[in-house]
């Protein structure tokens, strides 16, 4: 027995001994940082980093704030994982939960009872100073991160770094930012405009209590601010304050410190001086065959731009549209200009619009594209009096079937893609399509006269004479997009679709998608309008004929160190004594056209129109010479001026008796001529006319035979008719006054 205790004695302290020996046998092996046998072990924090290290954190008086979870590494720069503890100099300027790293610009609450938890309430002191937070763990100590506590701030505003801390601090005279890295650009004052890829510095004056006097300046204490551009396009703003010029504009900078973003004022890059356009190759390009511009741009410190994003612009974009790359679609003739057009190159502020030019469009010179070749015609012949149109297809030359409207139109426009004509009337609006050759839609909401389609397809001007408001209308629905009061009795659209310009009697207006309506008030009645070449403007016809630039007008005023300014849209441009009814503008940029009954005689202003810049504080200004020259006819109203797209020629349409059609050449130099061209049977009087978009016929309904007839181009002869028989109520054949064409592909 005695010998079984004793075994079982020994067993009982073998067998943990053993397992001892097993286990530190199978343990570990402990790596240290040195590559030796002692000192600190990889795994042990070594490291915690607190952000923001460079720019610490900025509270107002009262404000919560929060630390970001720090982050610790090893010798090895190994994550480990840790929970951390936190710390601060001065809990009555800036505490902190030491738990959760909530920060409080005053003193947290604790112990105050009546079931209101520790570090929720956070009472202000109204310190004014700088405490510094750190997070331990593992018996390391992270880096000391600022907290700048300072009055609630009201405002900032940019400008020029102060020069002197004392007497005008500014943010670049406190802690934070003597503490940054290295910065690099030169100092923004705000008075000029910086060059795309040039840097500047920024600065700013930080203000309590809503004041901007040096005792409410506190720029000193609140620490680092970060400035967020409203349009990046224009410049690129980095955490050190430093910012870079991209793309031509002006734009809001915004400040913001302690959670508060405030506007404090502009970024302007410098905006194109001049839009050079050459064409690398011919002038004249066949359909189909594609062609490069080439668009060089310089800024206002004659410094190259490059990536800016252009329109091009058309006159005649049916046949050649506008594009970076010209491939006609017909044959015909156009001028191409580039624009940098604010909205989408160029922007700016509404009240910075003028500001060193931004917000302004500039464009280019036009270069002018020639297509040779002919076309077929679709002709679309309608009357006021008649309730049918008649399509004729003179690739065919057959007269197609009259189609029955709903109401005879008072008025007819074609979209350029030659798809919808839109018809107003009394009653409604009606939508004809072209390729099924019947009414498609019907907007019983839209009595009146349908004045124009804007180019791209999309908008309608409708005016209606008996409520007396102008719509802008949706083309694709006949929605309303906007309205004004007034009569309309003509309007013209600018190539980009972006403005419309519109004749109404005591009103002149124009609408901008950038700046809405203008209404001006024209020192004699409005009747007529035509867009000049380039499109930097527009004349409108009446008893002196009169140009308004694009360009507005802008006065700068100055408050609190900033510039805003006041601009006059649409200013006066030019005045000429020219008496005209009707206005055309030649695609060359030379003439613009006009006629009067009031002393028969057609005018030609040869017309002198500015491209590049627009200038900084006056609108723009247009020359004119005035030619004219007696029309061969006593018309009793001019219903039209219609030039070729390749401006050689112009036909003067009208309403009376003398059975000719006036064709106007207008001068290379000097004094341009008429040509009587005879209309043959016994037609009276050419009371509409449209050009085929080769420019090879012209075609012109005329009255007392109540027909078609067709004018060779080249030769100016009447050589033929068609008979389209439209018919009013009562039977009786009308004078066909309504003529839109589109073209169509021919193989001859």
């Amino acid at each position: 027995m005695r010998r079984f205790v004793t075994l079982a004695v020994l067993l009982l302290f073998s067998v943990p001994f053993g397992i001892s020996l097993s286990g530190c046998h199978k343990g570990t092996v402990i790596t240290y940082c040195g590559g030796g046998d002692s000192g600190v072990s990889v795994g042990q924090i070594t490291t915690i980093t607190l952000q923001p290290r460079l720019y610490g954190i900025s509270l107002s008086y009262g404000q919560k704030g929060q630390i970001t979870s720090p982050s610790a590494t090893d010798c090895k720069g190994t994550t480990e994982t840790a929970t951390f503890r936190y710390g601060t100099t001065d809990m009555t300027l800036a505490d902190v939960n030491p738990t959760t790293g909530a920060l409080c610009a005053g003193t947290w609450n604790r112990n105050t009872g009546g079931a209101i938890a520790d570090f929720t309430v956070c009472n202000q002191t109204n310190k004014t100073g700088t405490a510094y937070v750190t997070a331990s763990a593992s018996g390391t100590v992270s880096n000391p991160v600022a907290v700048y506590i300072h009055p609630i701030v009201t405002s900032a505003v940019l400008g020029a770094p102060s020069t002197n801390c004392t007497t005008d601090p500014a943010t670049n005279c406190n802690a934070a930012a003597t503490d940054n890295t290295t910065v690099a650009g030169a100092p923004f004052d705000g008075t000029v405009c910086f060059s795309q890829g040039k840097t500047a510095q920024l600065a700013a004056r930080v203000y309590q209590k809503g004041l901007t006097d040096l005792a409410d300046n506190i720029s000193l204490s609140v620490g680092h601010l970060t400035y967020a551009p409203q349009t990046t396009s224009v410049v690129t703003i980095d955490e050190n304050g430093v910012a870079t010029a991209v793309a031509p504009g002006s734009t809001i900078i915004s400040a913001t410190v302690a959670g508060t973003s405030s506007s404090a004022g502009f970024f302007s890059t410098c905006p194109p001086k001049s839009i050079t356009l050459t064409n690398p190759g011919s002038s004249t390009l066949n359909v189909n065959n594609s062609q490069p511009l080439t668009a060089v741009v310089l800024d206002t410190q004659n410094l190259p731009i490059t990536g800016l994003s252009l329109e091009y612009q058309s006159t005649t974009p049916t046949t050649i549209a506008g594009a970076q790359t010209v491939n006609p679609s017909f044959p015909g003739t156009a001028a191409i200009t580039a624009v940098c057009q604010p909205g989408t190159c160029n922007p700016s502020p509404f009240n910075q619009i003028g500001l060193f030019g931004n917000g302004k469009p500039v464009s280019s010179n036009p270069v002018t594209i020639t297509t040779p070749g002919t076309s077929g015609t679709i002709l679309y012949i309608a009357s006021t009096q008649s309730r049918y149109v008649v399509p004729v297809d003179f690739t065919t030359t057959t007269l197609g079937t009259p189609v029955l409207l709903p109401y005879a139109p008072n008025s007819m426009v074609i979209s350029n893609d030659g798809s919808s004509i839109y018809m107003g009337s009394s009653t409604e609006l009606m939508v004809y399509n072209s390729t099924s050759n019947g009414v498609s839609a019907q907007y019983t909401a839209l009595p009146g006269n349908v004045l124009a389609v804007s180019p791209d397809g999309n908008t309608l001007v409708v005016s209606d004479p008996v409520r007396q408001v102008i719509s802008l209308v949706a083309a694709s629905s006949g929605g309303v997009i906007t309205t004004y009061g007034g009569v309309g009795t003509r309007a013209q659209w600018s190539p980009d679709s972006q403005a419309v310009y519109i004749a109404a009697g005591n009103q002149l207006l124009v609408y901008s998608t950038f700046t809405g309506w203008d209404n001006i008030v024209p020192s004699t009645p409005v009747l007529d309008v035509a867009i000049t070449v380039p499109a930097v403007g527009a004349y409108f016809a009446g008893a002196s004929t009169t140009a308004r630039g694009y360009c507005s007008a802008s006065s700068p005023n100055v408050a609190n160190g900033q510039t805003t300014e006041t601009n006059v849209f649409y200013p006066l441009a030019d005045t000429n004594a020219a008496i005209t009814d009707r206005l055309a503008a030649t695609n060359d940029g030379k003439h613009i056209l006009g006629a009067a009954v009031s002393n028969d005689l057609l005018s030609d202003l040869l017309v002198s129109i500015p491209n590049g810049a627009c200038p900084t504080t006056d609108g723009l200004a247009f020359t004119s010479a005035l030619h004219t020259v007696p029309l061969p006819v006593t018309p009793t109203s001019i219903t039209g001026i219609v030039p070729a797209s390749d401006s050689s020629v112009a036909f003067v349409t009208y309403t009376g008796t003398g059975g000719v059609l006036p064709a106007y050449i207008p001068p290379t130099s000097g004094v341009g001529t008429i040509t009587p061209v005879t209309l043959s049977g016994t037609a009276t009087a050419p009371v509409s006319g449209v050009f085929s978009t080769d420019n090879l016929t012209f075609y012109t309904g005329t009255s007392g035979d109540n027909q078609i007839h067709i004018i060779t181009r080249s030769t100016l002869k009447d050589t033929t008719t068609i008979a389209p028989k439209l018919v009013d109520p009562n039977g009786n054949i009308v004078a066909p006054n309504l003529l839109v064409q589109r073209p169509r592909k021919t193989t001859s």
